[in-house]
């Protein structure tokens, strides 16, 4: 741990020597992972609550016993004059009259923690959404967890998993008009519609505001991709090849908080015309035992095919021509797609739709209209994760949501990101619509959360099956 914090220690100099006011560091990267509940204890610090003491490790290391690493953080922050918030492992003792209490006696938490540029803790924040961690106890109560800067006002953190789920993410951006949030994160990447950057990239976009985004870099994990994300630009780090991470340092414009959700980004600046009058007006829908193929009632009927994707069990529609329009359904979601290939190539892509409950590694409800490339020119291939492309199509895209929380995805060839030209409403659909990509479309989706039907008021926990220790 000692060692990380040494690398912490420069990587904090680097960064202030560029102007840095405020540093992200990665979950779990001072002590790592893959911990049971006994072996992660003596790497655990105490906490206090901050709001129940003001207190500076740095300067008053005597007042708390097991607290060497906030120490040395403490130092850190007030050394180099700079807000820190970094991921640890912390304890906190607990009674067995609290009916919360584990057995053991103590509850052990997943905690970012917050240091002013004085050295002051001045947040904590315990992680709600477990992502099969053994080693730690989900809090007996949701944090939601602001703290105040000089330099831009209000910020809200939470952690990895939290960010698909309502509680206390979206709860908390909304209660309190957040337009800066720290995100602590160690992801491992899953193609094509869960990438690191590319769903980062997203979350900034929907909810029109800077997301500082530290994934911890484990290569061999599929753990990659970080990145300072504003709704119209994003610097970005991703490599599967480098073993070595990056210290990524931008200067971003604050998102004033009185700002409307669409309408002074720079996505609604675009001047590109719709094109949606008439392909609406003659479409057919044949529903089958909730699965439906719709197309113009004058068209040929393509073929649809089912594939897991994503561990899901999508319904797809082939890309079959240099241009069309197709549309594919499942249960209540309808997807629109209106494309045209610029290079005609014969990779494979697809039209898919998923409205349904994700149930593996999580379980949430999700509303997907994407276009995907596909691994091969077989059917089979459709779902797998892809890296490389060389087709660039514009499109537009657009389904009939049941949620207004609705994310936008654009990877392209080598995981890269781009933006859309348009995203917004029309007649009761969610659209996005791209020209001019630059290299090969990886994906274009919408990816909709219908939190209100998660199970379990939103909290539901991977299942975890954990060796007793």
């Amino acid at each position: 741990m000692n060692r990380n914090l040494d690398i912490y220690e420069q990587q904090v100099i680097a960064a202030v020597k560029q102007g840095a006011q405020i540093i992200v560091f990665p979950e779990d990267g001072i002590q790592g992972f893959n911990f049971t509940r006994t072996s992660i204890y003596p790497y655990l610090d105490f906490i206090p609550y901050p709001k129940s003491v003001t207190w500076n490790p740095c300067k008053e290391e005597y007042l708390f016993n097991d607290t060497e690493v906030l120490h040395r953080l403490s130092c850190m922050a007030l050394k180099n004059k700079v807000f820190l918030v970094v991921n640890i492992g912390t304890k906190q003792p607990c009674k067995h009259s609290d009916h919360h209490c584990p057995p053991d006696g103590r509850y052990q938490f997943n905690t970012n923690i917050v240091f002013s540029d004085n050295g002051t803790l001045i947040a904590r924040y315990r992680k709600q959404n477990l992502y099969f961690e053994c080693a730690f106890d989900t809090p007996p109560e949701v944090d939601y967890i602001v703290f105040d800067t000089p330099f831009a006002g209000k910020f809200g953190i939470f952690t990895c998993f939290d960010i698909l789920f309502y509680e206390p993410t979206v709860n908390l951006i909304k209660q309190y008009n957040l337009k800066q949030v720290a995100y602590p994160t160690a992801w491992m990447n899953q193609l094509p519609l869960l990438s690191a950057v590319e769903f980062q990239q997203a979350f900034a976009v929907t909810f029109n505001i800077n997301l500082l985004a530290a994934n911890i870099h484990h290569p061999d994990l599929g753990m990659t991709g970080s990145g300072i994300y504003t709704p119209s630009k994003s610097f970005i780090y991703y490599s599967m090849e480098n073993i070595k991470g990056k210290l990524i340092v931008a200067e971003i414009p604050i998102i004033s908080e009185h700002e409307a959700h669409w309408e002074n980004t720079a996505l609604s600046n675009n001047k590109i015309q719709m094109s949606l009058s008439s392909h609406m007006d003659n479409q057919i829908c044949h529903k089958e035992d909730q699965e439906a193929h719709c197309g113009k009632a004058t068209e040929e009927v393509l073929p649809i095919f089912y594939g897991e994707m994503m561990y899901d069990n999508f319904t797809f529609m082939p890309i079959m021509n240099p241009e069309g329009d197709v549309q594919v359904c499942s249960n209540t979601l309808c997807c629109y797609l209106n494309y045209q290939r610029l290079l005609s190539s014969n990779e494979l892509y697809v039209l898919g739709v998923f409205d349904g409950i994700h149930t593996v590694h999580g379980t949430y409800y999700v509303q997907a209209c994407v276009l995907v490339k596909c691994g091969g020119l077989n059917y089979t291939s459709c779902g797998q994760e892809v890296t490389k492309a060389t087709e660039e199509i514009d499109f537009q895209l657009q389904g009939n949501f049941s949620t207004s929380f609705i994310f936008p995805l654009l990877l392209r060839s080598g995981i890269t990101l781009a933006f859309a030209d348009y995203l917004g409403w029309k007649n009761n659909n969610y659209v996005m619509q791209k020209k001019g990509l630059s290299s090969g479309l990886l994906t274009g989706g919408l990816y909709g959360r219908w939190y209100e039907k998660d199970d379990n008021k939103h909290l539901v926990q991977p299942k975890v099956t954990c060796q007793n220790d």
